[in-house]
């Protein structure tokens, strides 16, 4: 094949997308609209087969018949030349999401209840569009049907589906028959006629193994997995998974009854069951007594199955041992039959079925109301209590029988009431850390709710008080809120105050206070100032500045100069009374004695 092979000069092909039992996907363009498809076409192999061409054709016919949001549509079709043979091609919606089979091998995936029950109604909601318009899938599966990445449910692939009008719809006669093991209805293992409720059972199966991650029916062989189709009881999917509840249980196991009669008569009446289960209500549909105290029936010869990738073998090549094996088989399910029917006649010749009684329901009632109900129906009660999450104290939760099964009167039904929701006593935690405080409300089964911050002198993220207070009794499951401390207080205005008191109020509240002195006229030791002022938030630790009023400096300079003075003069007087210099000396004397000749 060449790289981007074109088909009738429009469809431009890309990589390959997936490839089946008959045909391959490729990703392509519509060279013409401009849009990207799917194009499906037969394989190269299988170009000169008629039955697998008539197949093809088929498909294409059936998808194109339908309009419908769950449905691949189907845009164009035709044949044409490639790699020299011509191949018959289905020019289809390209979906963006992944397959059903894909999100089942992921191990990473795990689809929750309600969302299988909104495929599966995907799933209803084509099957009851495919069946108004006469046709039937036949081939429901994991593998052909895709989730969007919008979360939208597709079915596709409709190969080997038949109108329902067409009688020779069972290909019998290649005693063979087309679909794959583990979702075949029982009449399509024994090579009968499928009609729209076989679609039904195998939508059974395809929700089956979305909730518990497994067919209903596993075999060595796809032999040994059709014969369970047609005698083995299915396991409630609850076997598997015990979280799944009761409801789910008779919806998945009325769609898998053995005899179509029993089954849902249509996907319509399928999908308003499990609206039901998903508003909260109890299903309508099937008898769950009868669907799971089946007796299992004896095996009917069972045609091949041919997978999507093999061809069974015919039953002629099976060995006569194996047929030795089923006839032996045969017999002993008959004798098995007739031995029930006589031991259930000796057990009950004298409690004929028109003297048992229906179980009422009483699921919802208060406990007397359905004590009462029960006991006008000629029934013993068994009275058993639990917790509730939701079911108010003495409502009716359960009920074993359930209702609507046939009794024997005076038989025992089990009904369980509800104690109401389970409550826990809130604990201390005040003095906590936040991580403390949740670790100890999860060892009672309570939740950290709301934190609030809250000034406070407690360090921070310690909490204060909690709601509801410690000993109150509250539902398990339930949030208690807390305050815990910001570790912010608010600043005291100590301004006026002596320093022992102002570092007494700081030291109170965790803050440093830092005494600087400052000269006043103000007693010694009064607050004059502070920083920050009083009113505003700091953190715990901060340091507040307190300006505190110390006595002024003395003055020592003119103290001394007057006392200094007078002391030093009168030691220094004396000096000139030891001075006798003018009477001793000559010089005076010479000066008067000498006349002045003028």
């Amino acid at each position: 094949m060449t790289e981007s092979p074109l088909l009738d000069d429009r469809y431009q092909l890309h990589e390959l997308l997936g490839r089946g039992g008959m045909a391959e996907v490729r990703r392509g363009e519509d060279l013409r609209l401009g849009r990207r498809v799917a194009v499906k076409t037969l394989r190269l192999d299988l170009t000169e087969d008629a039955t697998f061409q008539a197949r093809f054709r088929r498909e294409a016919q059936s998808a194109a018949a339908l309009n419908h949001p769950n449905v691949v549509a189907v845009y164009d079709t035709g044949e044409d030349a490639l790699d020299g043979s011509r191949v018959p091609y289905i020019v289809m919606e390209y979906v963006e999401g992944r397959t059903l089979r894909d999100l089942l091998r992921d191990p990473d995936v795990r689809l929750t209840q309600e969302r299988v029950l909104e495929i599966t109604l995907g799933v209803l909601d084509a099957l009851d569009y495919s069946h108004r318009a006469g046709i039937i899938h036949r081939d429901i599966k994991p593998a052909n049907v895709m989730v969007t990445t919008r979360g939208d449910v597709k079915v596709m692939d409709f190969g080997i589906a038949r109108a329902l009008y067409d009688t020779g719809a069972t290909m019998t006669q290649t005693a063979a028959v087309l679909g794959t093991a583990q979702y075949l209805s029982p009449e399509q293992a024994r090579g009968e006629q499928a009609d729209a409720r076989s679609d039904l059972y195998s939508t059974g199966c395809l929700a089956y193994e979305l909730l518990t991650g497994r067919p209903p029916f596993v075999g060595d062989s796809v032999v040994s997995v059709a014969v369970a189709h047609v005698r083995d009881l299915p396991e409630p999917p609850s076997a598997h998974d015990p979280s799944i509840p009761p409801e789910i249980d008779q919806v998945a196991l009325t769609a898998l009854a053995k005899e179509r009669e029993a089954r849902y008569q249509s996907a319509a009446e399928m999908r308003a069951d499990i609206e039901r289960v998903l508003a909260g209500l109890p299903p309508r549909g099937g008898d769950e007594g009868t669907t799971e105290l089946m007796p299992r029936a004896p095996s009917p010869p069972v045609a091949p199955v041919v997978q999507d990738d093999a061809l069974a073998l015919p039953p002629d090549e099976e060995d006569a041992g194996a047929r030795r094996r089923w006839v032996l088989v045969a017999v002993l399910g008959v004798l098995a039959v007739a031995l029930a029917a006589l031991v259930g006649w000796l057990v009950f010749r004298d409690n004929p079925a028109d003297a048992k009684v229906s179980v009422p329901p009483v699921v919802g009632l208060q406990r007397a109301q359905a004590e009462s109900q029960l006991s006008d129906r000629h029934l013993n009660v068994e009275v058993k209590a639990a917790t509730s999450a939701v079911a108010p104290r003495n409502e009716v939760t359960d009920q074993v029988p359930k209702a609507g099964v046939f009794v024997a009167p005076g038989s025992t039904v089990t009904i369980t009431v509800s104690l109401g929701p389970k409550t826990a006593v809130v604990p201390v935690l005040e003095g906590l850390s936040l991580q403390a405080a949740a670790e100890k409300l999860r060892s009672v089964g309570l939740r950290l709710g709301e934190q609030a911050k809250e000034s406070s002198t407690k360090p921070e993220g310690q909490v204060l008080s909690s709601d509801p207070a410690a000993g109150q009794e509250v539902t398990v499951n339930s949030t208690v809120a807390v305050t815990v401390s910001s570790g912010e207080v608010q600043v005291p205005d100590v301004v006026g105050q002596d320093r022992a008191a102002a570092e007494a109020a700081l030291d109170a509240l965790g803050l440093k206070p830092d005494v600087r002195g400052r000269t006043s006229t103000q007693p010694v030791g009064r607050v004059l100032e502070q920083a920050p002022t009083g009113g505003t938030t700091a953190a715990q630790g901060d340091t507040v500045i307190l300006y505190v009023a110390v006595a002024p400096t003395p003055t020592q300079t003119p103290s001394r100069t007057p006392t200094q003075t007078p002391s030093q003069t009168p030691s220094q007087t004396p000096t000139p009374t030891k001075t006798p210099t003018p009477t001793k000396s000559p010089t005076p004397t010479a000066t008067q004695t000498t006349p002045n000749p003028t």
